[in-house]
């Protein structure tokens, strides 16, 4: 069964927030509904969220302000909602973070048209992004990090730590890993994967952190948690 995407809806207006949340849910998504600032942004704190709506104009804290505190550690999509038509209004929810910005009243197909192209941004991103652990690698940048710290790659090198990446915990014989980085006609050095690993350790081994790649004698190589 498919999990629900998680929407959470911060506006103060119970008739507004009660006819997104019908119509939301009715779409299939997960709704939670909450009508402050404060109780908005503790909410979006504690669990994630796929998605927010979030009105401008709010109770405790307006959202300008939630926009802000919530951009110093989230990246999740925000759609900001306002009475307000001025062009620097639209200007100052976005430079907060918002993602996108709907003015009242709104057409309920724009606001679900909307949500799609925000929530489609996202999985793309995500699936741009792979992880194991405290190792991090970004398709689109090709900026590579151990925990906070940026790793520099050759391109071979990225194409290695990629592949991995996407087989965790698999082991790749030495074909498979040549056919997928080099090409199934590489006729270059029979040391190529072993000179690559060892430099690939090197950078992303950093001191204090675990070993993440290791050998399989006879077979290959396997991205996996530190042997114990």
């Amino acid at each position: 069964m498919t999990q629900k995407q998680q929407i959470l809806i911060v506006e103060d207006e119970h008739e507004i927030s009660r006819f997104m949340e019908l119509e939301l849910q009715c779409e299939g998504y997960e709704v939670t509904v909450v009508h402050s600032g404060m109780k908005g942004l503790m909410a979006a704190r504690e669990k994630p969220f796929d998605l927010i709506i979030l009105d401008r104009m709010l109770p405790e804290m307006d959202g300008i302000e939630i926009c802000r505190r919530l951009r110093q550690s989230s990246d999740v999509p925000i759609i900001m909602l306002t009475a307000k038509s001025e062009v620097l209004e639209r200007v100052e929810g976005l430079d907060a973070g918002a993602n996108d910005y709907l003015v009242k009243p709104f057409y309920l197909e724009e606001l679900l048209a909307r949500i799609r192209t925000q929530l489609r941004l996202r999985q793309s991103t995500l699936k741009a992004q792979l992880t194991f652990q405290d190792l991090s690698l970004d398709l689109q940048t090709r900026e590579v990090k151990r925990g906070t710290t940026l790793v520099s790659l050759s391109p071979k090198e990225f194409d290695l730590l990629s592949l991995f990446l996407q087989n965790p915990r698999h082991v790749l014989s030495r074909d498979q890993i040549i056919t997928k980085v080099w090409g199934w006609d590489f006729e270059g050095q029979d040391n190529v994967i072993e000179v690559y690993m060892h430099s690939l350790r090197e950078k992303i081994e950093l001191p204090g952190t675990a070993k993440l790649l290791h050998t399989v004698r006879g077979v290959g190589y396997v991205l996996k948690e530190a042997q114990a």
